[in-house]
């Protein structure tokens, strides 16, 4: 009878404060993980000195082990504080030494900022939480930084953005050691999408600064119910019974950005609803929010998504069984 493979040995370490958030994930995930009616991974949890450490909602944690644990773990987890810390110089050594000792290493969020101070991001790529993206390029630029996607793997360190990113990180390596099939089934326990692309983009920079007036109103709702069409300044202008230069001043202070980023925002908007919530071609989803071709389409999404429309779709459809109904009544 073939030996059962002994399971994969997880430390995660808490910072202080840690975030519950970014503490649960991979204790959580790693944990629903069975391979052959075994565990696949034995996850500990430990801090600089084995003590309470407190959470960012004010709460002790009582974690009871120290970083001793990282000299027999196999993968080393950086728990994040959601927010700028100072890395405690004990944890960055013990880090240091785990890494030295070609353990894999990886961060959650503000965690990268641990793994920098280690020296184990230099010359690496990484990723942190957007919000604190230019401090860490700033404090470490030996690093390659990449701020707007949700997890980097570049050898044997791996860093995730911040917040549900974790889950994705933690889906990814759970993908490594056991396939897909078994992080999918544990994306399925747990009720999270399944494994995202590491590349694809944090979304920061989707939405529109909140409106701040009405004088547009009406030719904003205008235009929303006619992106299929090839609409231009004049065209809103004309509308809106005023000259090309007043409309752009009145949408801007209203708006916070110009009439056409406006436009193309919403174009690509309902381009992304198409592609949730149907199966129309490349070419008709285009055509139906004004890009004009698959082509553009494409080059749009992968600017705002980081995700080319079918890997969007995959991602994000909402369709069940329903979808030749949607999609019917859409074209």
């Amino acid at each position: 009878m073939p030996r059962k493979r002994p399971p994969h040995r997880v430390a995660i370490v808490a910072p202080s404060p840690v975030s519950m958030f970014n503490l649960a994930i991979p204790e959580m995930l790693f944990a629903k993980v069975e391979v052959d009616g075994a565990p696949g991974y034995e996850v500990t949890i430990c801090s600089s000195d084995g003590g309470p450490v407190v959470t960012t909602g004010g709460l002790d944690l009582q974690v009871g082990r120290g970083l001793d644990v990282l000299r027999t773990a196999d993968t080393v987890v950086l728990a994040g504080t959601g927010e700028r810390y100072e890395p405690d110089p004990v944890a960055v050594a013990a880090v240091r030494e785990a890494a030295a000792a070609g353990k894999r290493v990886a961060s959650i969020c503000s965690g990268a900022f641990l793994l920098a101070e280690a020296g184990l991001l230099d010359g690496r790529s990484a990723t942190t939480y957007w919000g604190m993206a230019d401090e860490l390029r700033e404090r470490y630029p030996a690093l390659d930084l990449r701020g707007d996607v949700l997890y980097v793997q570049d050898g044997q360190v791996l860093t995730a953005s911040g917040y549900a990113a974790g889950i994705d990180l933690c889906l990814h390596i759970i993908r490594t050691d056991y396939g897909a099939a078994v992080a999918n089934e544990v994306a399925r326990l747990a009720l999270v999408a399944p494994v995202r692309p590491g590349g694809q983009t944090q979304f920061t920079q989707t939405p529109l600064p909140p409106e701040r007036g009405t004088a547009c109103a009406d030719t904003r709702g205008w235009a929303m119910r006619n992106l299929d069409k090839p609409l231009t300044l004049t065209d809103l202008a004309r509308h809106a019974g005023v000259s090309v230069r007043t409309l752009t001043r009145r949408f801007h202070a209203e708006s916070g950005v110009s009439p056409l980023q406006w436009l193309l925002h919403q174009r690509v908007e309902r381009a992304k609803e198409l592609l949730e919530t149907t199966t129309l071609p490349m070419d008709q989803v285009a055509r139906a929010c004004g890009l004009g071709t698959a082509d553009s389409l494409r080059g749009h999404l992968v600017r705002r998504t980081g995700l080319t429309p079918s890997a969007y779709r995959t991602q994000f459809t909402r369709l069940g069984t329903g979808a030749a109904e949607v999609t019917s009544s859409v074209a």
